[in-house]
């Protein structure tokens, strides 16, 4: 599921924006509320890394633009909602000059927030399907994640598997799921992948019978000269040159 950060100084409207939100539609963890300025709303966004920031334009110690110059380039992953209580075209350009993706006035109107959630996630993710039909992912920790992947890619391997299809199953960005997957393992998506096609290929290819050609599509590899580079890249010995060592 995704998760959303609200940046206020005022505790009547953080409290009004969580509750106007469709969150479960969404696919959104009930939004963490309890940061007041752009300081600590950075703070939190390094812990957290949301998919999904709202903030407003006038606040103590880091008001609104001020956090959207620093959060927009360290965090190109996330969307961020601008609700102000100023309608003045100043403010508007310079939130979307620096990354905001739309600009609400208060007091929030409900349809028009979530319109902006929707359209939001929709340019995070391409293709998310927010229909009554499309069934929400489950509420998994980071580890059940990262096993998910990894029990996925040893069941899978001979497939044509990219971390995109993840990023779809479990509504995370590529990013965090590498990063969970990599604290999970030490290894990267990509990298495991290859060592589970490797050793299952240095297994295939001990038997005679099985063509080089044959392994390397039953590895997940279209173009055999392309498994055979990979191959001799994570083993230093070609396919060939591993048959005749008799290794």
């Amino acid at each position: 599921m995704f998760q959303a950060l609200i940046i206020d100084d005022e505790k009547p409207v953080r409290i009004a924006i969580s509750k106007l939100g469709n969150w479960a539609k969404y696919r959104i963890r009930q939004p963490l509320t309890e940061v007041e300025n752009g300081r600590d709303g950075l703070r939190v966004m390094y812990e957290l890394h949301p998919d999904l920031v709202f903030v407003d334009m006038q606040m103590p110690v880091m008001n609104g633009v001020q956090f959207l110059q620093k959060a927009s380039r360290e965090f190109p992953d996330s969307a961020f909602i601008v609700i102000s209580g100023y309608d003045n075209f100043d403010y508007l350009q310079n939130a979307i000059r620096c990354g905001a993706s739309d600009y609400l006035l208060k007091p929030v109107v409900e349809s028009d927030l979530n319109n902006a959630v929707e359209n939001a996630l929709k340019k995070l993710y391409p293709g998310l399907d927010f229909s009554d039909s499309a069934a929400p992912a489950p509420d998994l920790s980071p580890d059940a994640i990262a096993d998910g992947i990894r029990d996925t890619i040893d069941r899978e391997y001979s497939r044509n598997i990219n971390i995109q299809d993840f990023s779809d199953k479990y509504f995370f960005s590529r990013e965090y799921l590498s990063r969970i997957f990599k604290a999970r393992y030490d290894c990267g998506i990509y990298e495991y992948l290859l060592k589970v096609r490797m050793e299952r290929a240095r297994e295939l290819l001990t038997d005679p019978a099985n063509q080089i050609q044959d392994v390397a599509k039953r590895v997940g590899y279209a173009d055999s000269n392309y498994f055979s580079k990979a191959f001799k890249t994570y083993y230093d010995v070609t396919p060939t040159e591993f048959r005749r060592s008799g290794s």
